[in-house]
């Protein structure tokens, strides 16, 4: 699949900044080629205003080194799951309509949003 991710889709929606890390952003759109199907995002950076209005308390969006893909479609989230795992995203969250990738820990973990 051709076309990368933009910066743009990973802007924070209150301000519009965008601080991205250059790794995690490389490793992302790594991914999406390994996946071959759109990594359509919910969630890119966010600054500390909106993390904390989303009642957030990681650190992994403020720091731009995470990203939520909608996810919705059994096959489609099986191939967005293969794509960051051999792209070498070790931290993943699957929710009901999104996987959660960052590249914050060393240590690998899978968790499920209830």
């Amino acid at each position: 699949m051709s076309n990368k991710i933009t910066m743009s889709e990973l802007r924070c929606p209150c301000c519009g900044e965008t601080c991205i890390d250059d790794a995690f952003f490389a490793r992302l759109n790594l991914a999406r080629e390994i996946a071959c199907v759109p990594f359509v995002i919910n969630s890119g950076y966010r600054c500390e205003k909106h993390n904390k209005e989303i009642g957030s308390t990681s650190r992994n969006h403020v720091d731009g080194k995470a990203a939520d893909i909608r996810a919705t479609h059994g096959p489609s989230r099986g191939k967005i799951l293969n794509g960051l795992y051999q792209a070498g995203f070790k931290r993943i969250g699957i929710g009901k309509t999104f996987i959660h990738a960052d590249t914050m820990e060393s240590v690998e973990s899978c968790w499920l949003y209830v």
